[in-house]
């Protein structure tokens, strides 16, 4: 069966997470996707751990499977040929150089839409093309800080905390996915490709939704509430029996019914916390109420009562725990691959349930340079150029 993006070639000369994690997930889509690594060092992610398995890094694991790995040095001329070629036949490349590096190679957009004018170039950086910021390098954790997001992150007598993963990256991975898949519809429609300005800062930013809105229309700088929320009440972790739970009560009709579930439904009608508004300034007395009568009881035991009267709620879980969780197991959330050098490779599923199209897992995360011979036989390479190649410390 053919995936939603069979016959779309990428060309991924990103590294780490943002841009990897783009083009796999495309590569989960059906796309034809081309990792082209550093020739000495490959993608930095090779050596981030531990974890290894078998000298395989966990991190460099969880972002490239669907591709195919081929080394070059695109600091020689022979390397720039062979990525000017690549790019001639390919529909999408993706970058997280600094801001003006593929120009300076003779490879930035205008010199590469010269021989494929429906190209789709995605660049990824810190800071964007443009502003006074735009040649600093960006890293997630300077992006979470600067962005604003780890000073509304922690408990408010604590200091900023970051996110417990690089979720700037991700972010910014999930962006560029929309970019491209944008930039792929006008092209369809017009036969001109694009080029596509992403930052880690603009999609932090953005990612701060109701938070930048609360800001904006007050004026009131957040700050850093823990784990309650800034608008709902009550909508945080509660403590129980036997561990920690977060109930997400998002109305008043819910509110009811939580009161219930407690034994108190006198507390719905009372004018302090009636309403949202009221529970909110009230935040603190109807905490305390709450948690003495949770503590109870187990969290699974009020899990259990809860999800019967349909109050969100949620036990807060391990990664262990989660992974195994029969929701977990329903939904392909581990997926198992075929590797030359790990058995039974188990990786993060993918979220994309497409009915007609839907995702799948063709190919492991790439040795370094696996495919390097093969891409260029395709090509035009024989045996005797690519020797020469790797002589001249071309791939």
């Amino acid at each position: 069966m053919k995936g939603a993006l069979d016959g779309i070639r990428i060309l991924d000369v990103s590294r780490v997470l943002a841009g990897p994690f783009c083009s796999m997930i495309l590569g989960d889509l059906g796309a034809e996707v081309i990792k082209i690594e550093h020739y000495v060092s490959g993608d930095e992610t090779r050596g981030w751990g531990p974890p290894f398995v078998n000298g395989e890094s966990a991190y460099y694991l969880c972002a490239n499977r669907n591709k195919q790995s081929m080394t070059l040095n695109l600091k020689s001329e022979e390397g720039k040929e062979i990525f000017a070629k690549l790019a001639s036949t390919s529909d999408i490349v993706i970058q997280n150089f600094k801001a003006g590096t593929l120009e300076k190679m003779g490879l930035g957009y205008s010199q590469l839409k010269a021989k494929n004018p429906g190209l789709i170039l995605a660049s990824i950086t810190g800071f964007g093309s443009t502003g006074p910021y735009k040649d600093l390098p960006g890293y997630d954790y300077i992006i979470q800080a600067m962005s604003g997001l780890m000073s509304i992150t922690g408990e408010p007598h604590g200091g900023p905390v970051k996110v417990g993963v690089a979720i700037a990256d991700v972010l910014t991975g999930l962006y560029t996915c929309i970019g491209i898949l944008g930039a792929l519809q006008h092209r369809n429609q017009t036969g001109q490709g694009q080029e596509i300005d992403i930052s880690l800062m603009d999609c932090q930013i953005s990612s701060l939704i109701n938070v930048a809105s609360n800001y904006l229309c007050s004026g009131v700088t957040p700050k850093r509430m823990g784990n309650r929320h800034p608008n709902i009440s009550p909508y945080q972790v509660f403590k129980t029996m036997d561990g920690e739970l977060v109930i997400a009560v998002g109305n008043d009709e819910q509110f009811k019914r939580l009161t219930a579930v407690l034994g108190v439904p006198e507390l719905a009608d009372m004018k302090e916390f009636k309403h949202n508004e009221q529970r909110l300034k009230n935040n603190d007395k109807l905490v305390a109420i709450c948690e003495e009568l949770l503590s109870k009881k187990t969290k699974n035991e009020w899990k259990e009562r809860l999800d019967a009267v349909g109050v969100p709620n949620g036990p807060i879980n391990t990664i262990a725990e989660m992974f195994e969780d029969p929701q977990i197991m329903a939904r392909e959330m581990i997926v198992e691959m075929e590797h030359p050098l790990i058995d039974n490779l188990q990786l993060t599923g993918s979220p994309l349930k497409l009915s007609a199209t839907p995702v799948t897992m063709r190919r492991h995360p790439p040795l370094f340079g696996e495919h390097t011979e093969s891409l260029l036989e395709n090509i035009g390479y024989n045996s005797e150029d690519i020797s020469r190649l790797r002589q001249n410390n071309s791939i």
